[in-house]
């Protein structure tokens, strides 16, 4: 087994084990190992040991991945926050969208998906620490994003994404993970169809095991899948 495969299996251990401590079924959490920076030959290791889903944050690296990785049948996940001027070129390719934020870009990704003959996956990233480098809907405007994605037909709403304050402590970061669930909550309550709600984008390499402990249903995973990530200096 390579490296890739000895971290996937380790960090899936860790997923069932945290998925037992909160009482749910290891196969109710989807990982979506997050391959930016990463070069293809590294997906098709994780591909080799079983990992089927993938994240990318930019639309053009996650372009070439897909046409690189077409012989594979891969899940795409564009989870880093999506320009207007690039929903179609994404709803084209991408099986997933993690951070639409406003109505016009759910519009915008419902559009072309529709153009290009698919059905896109898209969740609302939700803004709940308000940073200033960060993107996400605030929360009071979600309700008018589940709203408007009802009556679309290609981009199809089945959940939430968040991004906490950065922490090097997992715990500091539970209190965010359980407030969006929370509010997924609340918004099933007030008659938001189950079907769009189903889904909890929450936690990264370092938070995880805390984020599923909270309900999160897919996690980004990405150095504890590939090892360190490696950015090249600016003109190399």
């Amino acid at each position: 087994m390579s490296d890739v495969g000895v971290r996937l299996a380790l960090v899936r251990e860790r997923m069932a084990e945290a998925a037992l401590r909160a009482g749910r079924r290891a196969e109710d959490v989807r990982l979506v190992a997050v391959s930016k920076t990463f070069p293809i030959d590294l997906i098709r290791e994780a591909y080799a040991a079983g990992q089927r889903d993938f994240g990318e944050n930019k639309v053009q690296e996650a372009l070439q991945k897909i046409e690189a990785g077409s012989d594979m049948q891969i899940g795409w996940h564009l989870i880093g926050h999506l320009q207007s001027n690039k929903a179609r070129k994404a709803a084209g390719r991408v099986d997933w969208i993690h951070a639409v934020d406003s109505v016009d870009l759910l519009r915008r990704v419902d559009q072309a998906a529709v153009e290009a003959g698919r059905v896109v996956r898209v969740l609302v990233q939700v803004d709940l620490a308000l940073e200033s480098t960060k993107h996400g809907a605030p929360v009071d405007t979600v309700p008018d994003l589940l709203s408007a994605a009802r009556p679309l037909q290609g981009a199809r709403l089945c959940g939430l994404m968040l991004l906490p304050p950065l922490t090097d402590n997992p715990e500091a970061a539970r209190p965010w993970f359980r407030r969006l669930r929370e509010l997924r909550d609340g918004w099933l309550d007030g008659g938001t169809p189950p079907e769009c709600l189903q889904e909890l984008s929450m936690g990264m390499s370092h938070d995880f095991e805390v984020a599923i402990e909270e309900g999160a249903t897919l996690v980004r995973v990405g150095s504890a899948v590939f090892g360190t990530r490696f950015y090249p200096a600016q003109g190399e």
